[in-house]
């Protein structure tokens, strides 16, 4: 069967999230987006572990259900520990299939950081360390490095990373199979690294509210069991996934090199000029997504390998609504009109991907329609976010949306300083 999964999200125990990451709210709203499996995230908090026991059923095959809604238990670690003479600071998603495995992961990290004080923990216990336990743990378990390029948290950070997946998981990197992209790449970007061919690339939201659900998400044709998505994962099978869904990458928060306190913001090939300094103040850039992608790189650009997984780009449905109105995504008309056309059309996804523009114009109104036609044909302006500031993602000729309106965005989820919350 086919389905769309978005398997890295947060609950309203993590820092600078929405008090409605609880399951039935998650529930709801992923019906209306057309997601069928979602990760839970965050169960090595106690409180949250609570309500998923409480809430969720297990299905038998690793998989647990509440309602319409399928999920699988993981949960995103903040790995601080020195290696190789620097500060590694890692994102990573470790997922398990059972209640049972998840006390057991719960209980390790326990001696590395204090569970109960965010739901995305901060341990002490190196990556490699970690996976190697765990599979002692369970041989079912998988961890997938988290938003890979994000500059601050991230396996090939350019502050705090390394330069291969070896450097990091050592004999054990044949485990890890699969790799998430992050909102400041796209695939095309990871196919310029020959290391990462092997391995299958993912697309999350990682949401800190439901509405940002999907806004990166994968879309499977498999049997919906643990077995049927790491099986589709492991053998990187077009097949059984059939593409991932992807922002565009300039709409990413670190797509650009920059200095946010200057509100300066560069393409890789400037900064290089200025030897990554800011022309404001002299002080380090923020080394962005692309610019470190073609540190690492070892493709052109055009180079596209064989056996790759397809990808689509889209832009969620209440930034087009937005964008047509003129008006900011969670004003009141924004949020009508984005639910007459769920209500008429289907899910979110059905309006993005399958509805024909002509009925998107009858709900919603031609320029509604236009900037969904502009979208499916990739024909937008993109300005490049940097630094922590999200870019934005034009896609009517005449819109009036300004920079102002899009940057606000990026005090969405309160509490990110610089580079601290996502990708």
């Amino acid at each position: 069967m086919r389905f769309i999964a978005d398997l890295h999200i947060h609950s309203r125990y993590s820092r600078a999230t929405s008090k409605e990451m609880d399951i039935p709210t998650l529930g709801r709203y992923a019906e209306k987006k057309g997601i069928r499996v979602l990760g839970t995230g965050d169960f090595t908090h106690p409180e949250y572990l609570r309500s998923l026991k409480q809430n969720l059923k297990p299905t038998g095959d690793g998989m647990f259900i509440n309602g319409s809604t399928y999920y699988m238990l993981n949960v995103e670690v903040n790995n601080i520990y020195s290696a190789g003479g620097k500060l590694r600071r890692i994102h990573n998603l470790i997922f398990v299939p059972s209640f049972e495995t998840a006390d057991k992961v719960a209980s390790l990290l326990d001696r590395y950081g204090k569970l109960a004080s965010d739901g995305r923990p901060t341990v002490s216990i190196s990556s490699y360390e970690m996976l190697a336990r765990l599979l002692e743990m369970d041989r079912r378990a998988f961890v997938v490095p988290s938003h890979i390029w994000t500059p601050w948290f991230s396996l090939f950070g350019s502050n705090s990373g390394f330069d291969a997946i070896e450097e990091c998981f050592e004999d054990l990197s044949d485990r890890i199979f699969a790799v998430e992209t992050g909102l400041s790449s796209d695939p095309p970007m990871n196919w310029r690294l020959s290391v990462l061919d092997s391995r299958t690339l993912v697309s999350n939201s990682d949401a800190h509210s439901p509405s940002r659900l999907g806004r990166e998400a994968n879309v499977f044709e498999c049997d919906l069991t643990w077995d049927g998505i790491v099986d589709a994962l492991k053998a990187k099978d077009e097949d059984r996934l059939k593409y991932t869904i992807e922002f565009f990458p300039e709409e990413g928060k670190y797509h650009f090199d920059g200095h946010r306190a200057c509100n300066i913001t560069l393409s890789p090939e400037q900064s290089l000029l200025n030897n990554d300094l800011c022309p404001v103040c002299g002080r380090k850039l923020t080394v962005g997504v692309l610019h470190r992608v073609e540190e690492l790189a070892d493709r052109k650009p055009k180079d596209v390998p064989g056996g790759m997984i397809p990808f689509r780009h889209l832009v969620p449905l209440e930034e087009i609504v937005s964008e047509a109105l003129g008006h900011g995504r969670d004003t009141v008309a924004v949020q009508k009109l984005y639910n007459e056309l769920v209500d008429d059309l289907g899910s979110e996804f059905d309006v993005l991907i399958d509805s024909p523009t002509g009925e998107i114009e009858r709900v919603a109104g031609e320029r509604v329609a236009l900037a969904v036609d502009n979208m499916r044909k990739g024909e937008v302006n993109a300005t490049p976010g940097y630094d922590g500031v999200f870019g934005f993602i034009s896609l009517l000729p005449d819109s009036a949306k300004g920079r102002e309106q899009e940057q606000g965005r990026a005090e969405e989820e309160a509490g990110q300083q610089l580079g601290l919350w996502g990708p």
